[in-house]
């Protein structure tokens, strides 16, 4: 996922998630340089990246392989059931509305 605020620089979060996951993971995330590489690669690798600069802040917070918090599951869920109909050929309406928690922060 990537964002770009009003200074332009990217903002970029990867996150994993297996069918063994408890929750998707942030596997990588950064700014400038190191964002423009982390899209770079996922394109490379044939990974959607979605532009959704609200849900990149919020993972912003969320650490290096941690978990996302129950307060973004509903958020991610569309996210990549949205995708998976993508994936499967399915018809999908454009890009979803992501349900985002009110609150912004995501630490305790």
């Amino acid at each position: 996922m990537a964002k770009r605020p009003h200074d332009s620089v990217k903002t970029a979060v990867a996150l994993a998630y297996g069918q063994t996951d408890a929750a998707p993971r942030v596997v990588a995330k950064g700014r400038g340089l190191i964002a423009e590489q982390i899209i770079s690669r996922a394109r490379e690798h044939g990974v959607y990246v979605h532009e959704s600069p609200e849900l990149v802040s919020l993972l912003m917070q969320i650490d290096l392989d941690q978990r996302i918090p129950p307060q973004l599951y509903i958020a991610v869920a569309e996210l990549l059931a949205w995708l998976y109909r993508l994936e499967s050929g399915q018809p999908a309406a454009a890009q979803p509305a992501l349900t985002l928690p009110a609150d912004e922060s995501m630490k305790s």
